[in-house]
């Protein structure tokens, strides 16, 4: 059977809480998910100076839009500046650069004094930790903040939607897909170095809630397939063996892996771009506004941090060329806030329009029959389709990176295709954009997610709980900056030579019930191919 959250969870025998098993279910979905996004207002520092700097080309934001446009800009022979609000994480084998679930601390949320992971009641100094979230009217969007943005900390879904999804979703690119899928795609798969999990490491004792998963699939109608990830899997036996300290093997992936071996876009596309020595990366660089100057010049105004938030240095920053790829909300709130500040004349009236939470909902699969194992492998290795849904979906299982003593709790995920019918609104008091979602949003698709997660429960027993039935939320935030409305087809902003906008913001509401990383970054690649061939030269 299912329930949502407000509903009654019945206590384990340990007397653990309800708020904190669903609070760890929700951080479960957090790791499984991911996306990125832009920064809150930076603490002002006293005195801090200005500094003037005259660039070729600017890139805001690390995420997938922004690697892929700071490799393909400097191969072109552009210089760039990419600015990234968060900073940089170094890790490898048996490293403790990132907090870990169960001693979780101030490096996983962006500049709060508090948990931003429901039932994890602890404060801390603020940090500029990896996730933000951004509450909204009706939804709150959960952001990366890091050098490689959202792919620091998201499992590594690499979903690939079928042509008539994609269509669904992203109608105005339809004419795009099968050079998508003869080109773009498969760069991208390569550059990322993708792969499902080893049928070795699946059959491990490890994956045994994957395999309970898989297991009960086919009873209630869905087709299981292997998700395609980032991941080398040798880290992944590592663990096993003792080599290396668990981080995958027990999915404790979601405020970053502290193994290596995930081929994140700060070791993959932007590290490719910096050795080219035209692009230079700025961490703890956050963008405040955008303007456009009397030359018709770009101007940023950016704020260089230190790791409390505190402004160091005040900067002025000129380009011929802005590329931004500060994830939806990020993207969208600047464009947003340059509108309504007259800082850039005759913006297109459809930003801020056409936004959408890709449908994510986060369920609590509690106690079900059969053997989920004292711990959970991940990351997030094995999902599920419904080919016969009016709306497309898809659902995934994510391991648990904290058990919870006398109860089996495993995490499903869905998504599905969305309308965008968010918008963003200025709000003069916050000097930012500000999110409406309205609760109608997504509740048919919602609807079919609920049918097929209750029978999962009644094949394979136990109880399906919604943990965003009160607190709706998104990993997945898309649009805000739509294609054909308030951009060409290419990510131009239309009507202004030099402005590209080449992130999820670009997308309207969902990816063809696909996890939107490999969506946005092979779009990214298909248009910089054409903006390098048209406007390197010529516009910039």
């Amino acid at each position: 059977m299912s329930r949502n959250a407000s509903s009654s969870v019945p206590p384990s025998p340990s007397g653990i809480s309800r708020r904190r098993v669903l609070g760890t279910t929700a951080a479960l979905g957090a790791a499984a998910l991911g996306a990125v996004g832009t920064a809150r207002t930076a603490t002002a520092g006293t005195r801090a100076a200005v500094t003037e700097r005259r660039v070729r080309a600017v890139v805001v934001g690390t995420g997938f839009g922004g690697g892929v446009t700071a490799l393909r800009l400097a191969q072109a022979g552009v210089p760039s500046l990419v600015l990234e609000r968060g900073r940089r994480w170094v890790t490898g084998p048996n490293a403790t650069t990132f907090c870990r679930f169960a001693n979780m601390d101030n490096r996983s949320a962006w500049l709060t004094d508090h948990s931003i992971v429901p039932g994890v009641d602890k404060t801390w100094t603020p940090y500029t930790g990896v996730i933000e979230a951004v509450e909204g009217n009706g939804m709150t969007a959960n952001v990366g903040a890091a050098v490689g943005g959202g792919s620091i900390t998201y499992h590594g879904m690499t979903l690939q939607p079928t042509k008539e999804n994609f269509t669904r979703s992203i109608p105005r690119a339809a004419d795009f897909y099968d050079e998508l899928d003869r080109v773009a795609y498969p760069t991208v798969s390569r550059m990322l170095g993708v792969s499902p999990i080893p049928d070795d490491l699946l059959a491990s004792d490890s994956y045994k809630s994957s395999r309970l998963f898989r297991d009960v699939l086919p009873k209630v109608g869905l087709t299981p397939f292997k998700v395609p990830l980032p991941i080398d899997w040798r880290y992944a036996r590592g663990e096993l063996t003792g080599q290396y300290t668990p981080t995958y093997t027990t999915s404790d992936v979601a405020f970053g892996v502290n193994n290596g071996g995930k081929h994140s876009i700060d070791v993959t596309y932007l590290a490719q771009a910096e050795l080219t020595g035209l692009v230079e990366v700025a961490p703890l660089h956050v963008v405040q506004d955008l303007a456009m100057d009397a030359n018709k010049r770009w101007v940023l105004s950016v704020d260089r941090i230190d790791t409390g938030g505190a402004v160091q240095e005040r900067i002025r920053v000129t380009a011929d060329a802005v590329f931004l790829n500060a994830g939806s909300p990020g993207t969208t709130r600047l464009l947003v806030k340059s509108r309504a500040k007259g800082l850039v004349p005759d913006l297109p009236d459809a930003i801020g329009t056409k936004w959408g939470n890709n449908g994510d909902r986060i369920w609590a699969w509690l106690n079900p029959n059969g053997d989920a194992g004292t711990r959970q492998g991940g990351p997030a290795c094995i999902g599920a389709t419904d080919s016969g849904s009016p709306i497309p979906y898809t659902l995934i299982h994510a391991g648990s990176p904290a058990p919870a003593p006398g109860v089996t709790v495993v995490t499903v995920v869905g998504y599905g295709i969305v309308d965008g019918v968010g918008t963003w609104a200025y709000d003069a008091d916050k000097d930012d954009a500000v999110l409406t979602w309205p609760v109608t949003g997504d509740t048919v698709l919602q609807a079919l997610i609920a049918a097929r997660m209750e029978a999962i429960a009644l094949a394979g027993g136990g109880l399906m709980v919604d943990t965003n039935a009160t607190a709706p939320s998104t990993w997945h935030p898309l649009g805000g900056v739509p294609m054909g409305e308030a951009l060409d087809l290419y990510g131009r902003v239309l009507g202004h030579k030099g402005l590209y906008v080449l992130d999820g913001a670009r997308i309207p509401g969902s990816t063809g019930a696909c996890n939107p990383s490999f969506t946005i970054a092979a779009l990214a690649e298909h248009s910089m191919a054409t903006i390098v061939r048209q406007d390197v030269g010529r516009v910039f």
